[in-house]
């Protein structure tokens, strides 16, 4: 049984930067045993397996059979683990270890909070804007719109939808945080069943929050840590994906309810 106190799980199919990644987490935790690594690939190419298999020896690796997404990865990775935290941490971060030390101190303090989030940044500084105030279906149609003069018409609905002035002096409660990098509670994790891995990708980790909200939990924005996240905006330019989001975002609103508006 590990002893580690937070278990940071990584889901990875060919990304592109878990080698930079999987670099900077030995460099910034090297053998720190308060953290244990775990890594699912979801059946990615032979060449890429072969160099992830070099990192066995600082990470329980998983190499699985075929790709069944993000949840269903993580599920596999956390569902089990005995850990007191565990860190939902995508291959397209790089993470600070004071900052996730600044997090958990956070945890430790106050136990209300279920899920906690940083801020996160592009590569350029630049802040992200993940975190959601609701869902609903114009919201995402004027993300999506092409239209630029629509999206003008609408620049306050979509701020406010995307948490653009939340306060960065303070912790906040937020309905909805990003799973780029969600830090948890395990027992609270747990008691929901994890994701729902009928979420290839897209939307698990709305619903993940839904469910933690449901009981009650809080979710809780903290500005005083960050992380970069090479962030790729898929859905946007890749048809494969948009299809897949499109299927999420009908499961997530067949199960929570449609709001149009």
């Amino acid at each position: 049984m590990s002893n580690a106190k937070v278990a940071i799980s990584i889901v990875t199919y060919n990304s592109q930067h878990i080698f930079k990644v999987l670099e900077n987490l030995k460099k910034e935790f090297g053998q720190d045993d308060q953290f244990r690594f775990i890594i699912f690939d979801n059946n990615s190419n032979e060449e890429y397996k072969k160099k992830l298999k070099d990192y066995q020896d600082y990470a329980d690796i998983t190499f699985y059979h075929e790709n069944n997404g993000f949840g269903f990865g993580h599920n596999y990775n956390l569902l089990k683990a005995n850990e007191k935290y565990f860190l939902v941490f995508n291959p397209d971060v790089i993470l600070v270890r004071a900052d996730l030390l600044k997090m958990i101190e956070l945890m430790e303090k106050d136990e209300s909070i279920a899920l906690l989030v940083p801020k996160v940044l592009n590569s350029d500084g630049t802040p992200q804007h993940l975190m959601r105030d609701r869902v609903s279906v114009f919201d995402y149609f004027l993300r999506f719109v092409p239209f630029q003069f629509i999206k003008k018409m609408f620049a306050k609905r979509l701020a406010s939808y995307e948490l653009r002035d939340i306060p960065n002096d303070r912790d906040v409660d937020i309905r909805i945080g990003s799973g780029c990098f969600m830090l948890l509670r395990g027992n609270d994790f747990k008691e929901i069943g994890g994701f729902d891995d009928r979420y290839f990708m897209y939307f698990e980790d709305y619903d993940l929050c839904i469910e933690l909200k449901k009981r009650n939990k809080r979710i809780v924005y903290t500005p005083f840590s960050k992380v970069v996240h090479y962030y790729e905006r898929g859905a946007h330019k890749n048809s494969k994906l948009f299809r897949i989001f499109m299927e999420s975002m009908y499961k997530y609103f067949n199960k929570w309810g449609w709001r149009w508006f």
